[in-house]
């Protein structure tokens, strides 16, 4: 779910970036009152663009400090479990790490 919102975000963003920068563009050709429109509006779009950044940032921020959370109370819960499953990770990493 999370991942699908992302990379809903991020194409969003990616769409609103390259209209502001095609705004810039025609705004570049143009003088006076209807450059200084575009100009606006091109800032208009990578200010919503920013926010919608920070939005996702934030989001990712949260959820990450949830996961360290319940992996930490899992941990001080279950030491001997947690221990085991470490050791047999590292047990698997190792393995793969000095096959040929």
């Amino acid at each position: 779910m999370l991942e699908s919102d992302f990379k809903s975000i991020n194409k969003d963003i990616k769409v609103l970036l390259k209209d502001a920068q095609g705004l810039f563009n025609a705004a570049a050709a143009l003088t006076g009152e209807k450059a200084d429109e575009m100009r606006a509006r091109g800032m208009k779009m990578v200010d919503t663009a920013m926010a919608m950044t920070q939005d996702a940032q934030t989001s990712i921020i949260a959820t990450g400090k949830q996961a360290v959370e319940s992996t930490d109370t899992y941990v001080k819960d279950h030491p001997w479990s947690s221990l085991g499953a470490a050791a047999t990770v590292g047990l698997l990493v190792g393995l793969l790490c000095s096959r040929k």
